[in-house]
């Protein structure tokens, strides 16, 4: 299978357990593999055949400045949930990191999961 992959996504949020973590934005990084059948878009050379991954951007972001969650696992299954969105997204691998909360050290979370709305390219 095809993969994209869009890496580094920084956007500044509101998650975690403690009280501080909600009243004070940080900073969450935002890495996905995104596997798809690229042959449409390698034979067609037509944007609408791929994966945008500049407007995905825009809406990893997005939900990252605009929604909290406790627990960065929530977070990563809300961002997949909006990957999956397209159902030609057949798989996909995100992570979401947390490098601005511990001292020298950088928390995530990964999540590797097949698209249940996954539809085949013909």
């Amino acid at each position: 299978m095809d993969r994209i992959r869009l890496r580094g996504v920084r956007a500044y949020g509101r998650h975690g357990t403690e009280a501080h973590e909600r009243k004070h934005r940080q900073l969450f990084v935002v890495d996905l593999d995104a596997e798809i059948d690229l042959r449409p878009a390698a034979a067609s050379d037509d944007l609408a055949n791929t994966l945008n991954y500049a407007a995905l951007h825009r809406r990893l972001v997005r939900i990252v400045s605009t929604t909290s969650y406790a627990l960065l696992e929530r977070l990563a299954g809300r961002l997949l949930d909006e990957v999956f969105a397209d159902n030609r997204v057949a798989r996909a691998e995100l992570t979401v990191s947390k490098p601005e909360i511990l001292a020298g050290a950088t928390p995530s979370v990964t999540l590797a999961r097949d698209n249940p709305r996954h539809e085949p390219a013909e």
